[in-house]
């Protein structure tokens, strides 16, 4: 397995989740299958407690914002089982969500209410966070060598705390510095990388940045950052031409440290 050396400038690891610390099998065959089938009963469930109310606020102000962009967005089909204004209230909210779902959106809203639920079932035991094998030793290498490593994922930062907190391998919350989710900009947006090294407190040419996702290789390096591109079993293939371009690699354990005792 050929070695790819981390930048020698670099103080600063971020790592994306699915895919690239974490199958992606998980999110869609474990944490997204959990959310449809148990979303109604939480939603029925929670529906008066201020923390669900603020999730339903959200995503009724995401669907408004659609509307002004003349965005796509889910028609209510009359439904005759439906008695109740709440009835009706919590059947709207779950067909905004499913359809987000289904459209693979990425709103803070949408992932607000998922990381509550996956709170309930993660502290329940009913889920582990899965990672990749070779990912914690890496981390703890790197850390050894006074690396920060942060995560960036469109999931919430409650989410992620949430998957690394209750994982296959205990709690290794303590294996990171810092955790940014959507609400410091898209991952496909450049500028969210550069608010993430401001926030950080380093140049971006100090951060590298591990992804399975091409788009968001692309705008990591348009900010400025390092970027090495994560290939495994399941993730999104790449062209030829972003094959060539990036580094690649198929394991956490290929990184070698460049420079550093």
């Amino acid at each position: 397995m050929a070695t790819v050396s981390i930048p020698a400038c670099t103080t600063a690891l971020l790592l994306d989740i699915e895919g690239t610390t974490t199958p992606i099998t998980f999110v869609k065959d474990i944490l997204f299958p959990y959310i449809v089938e148990h979303l109604e009963d939480y939603l029925s469930t929670h529906w008066e407690e201020d923390e669900c109310k603020q999730d339903v606020h959200l995503l009724k102000k995401q669907i408004e914002e659609d509307m002004r962009q003349n965005r796509a967005c889910p028609v209510h089909a009359v439904d005759q089982t439906v008695h109740t204004d709440e009835e009706k209230a919590i059947r709207e909210v779950v067909e905004s969500v499913l359809w987000q779902m289904a459209a693979d959106r990425k709103s803070t809203a949408l992932k607000q209410l998922q990381g509550h639920m996956w709170r309930a079932a993660y502290t329940s035991g009913r889920i582990k966070g899965e990672i990749y094998p070779d990912v914690v030793p890496s981390i703890k290498t790197w850390r050894e060598h006074g690396l920060k490593v942060y995560i960036y994922s469109s999931g919430s930062v409650e989410a992620q705390k949430l998957l690394f907190g209750y994982s296959v391998e205990g709690d290794v919350l303590d294996l990171f510095d810092g955790h940014f989710d959507t609400t410091i900009g898209a991952k496909v947006d450049s500028k969210s990388y550069e608010r993430i090294a401001e926030r950080i407190g380093c140049q971006p040419e100090e951060i590298t940045f591990l992804t399975d996702v091409s788009r968001e290789a692309k705008a990591a390096e348009e900010a400025g950052l390092n970027v090495l591109v994560v290939v495994r079993p399941g993730n999104m293939e790449l062209t030829d031409e972003e094959s060539a371009h990036y580094n690649l690699i198929t394991s956490f354990s290929q990184l070698q440290l460049m420079g550093r005792a």
